[in-house]
């Protein structure tokens, strides 16, 4: 999982990419192509 400062670029990088809020963090993740998860924060 990459640590990014900007999830909004990552967003763009795979079209099933979604954003999620957990316990005060943004996550990004991607049900079919793991290779994109992200954190920010």
């Amino acid at each position: 999982m990459k640590v990014i400062n900007s999830l909004k670029a990552a967003k763009g990088r795979h079209k099933d990419c979604r954003i999620v809020r957990r316990k005060g963090r943004v996550y990004i993740i991607n049900k079919t192509n793991p290779r994109y998860k992200a954190r920010q924060g």
